[in-house]
């Protein structure tokens, strides 16, 4: 099984580009097992949700503008 490090540097990784299959399971079975891992996975997603409704909205208003 993968270490911590490892695993959290896979979730952010996948918010970049899209990841193996080999690493999406990898994932998929630590945080399973690992409650820091999968909080870490958790906020994460959160945090980029976040970021693009952010400047989705921020886009809008610049269009209005326009």
């Amino acid at each position: 099984m993968r270490s911590c490090r490892d695993i959290t540097a896979l979730v952010s990784q996948g918010m970049d580009k899209k990841l193996s299959l080999k690493e999406r399971l990898a994932i998929s079975l630590h945080v399973m097992m690992c409650s820091h891992c999968r909080n870490f996975q958790t906020q994460s997603q959160f945090i980029s949700k976040a970021a693009h409704r952010y400047t989705e909205q921020l886009q809008k208003r610049l269009d209005k503008k326009s």
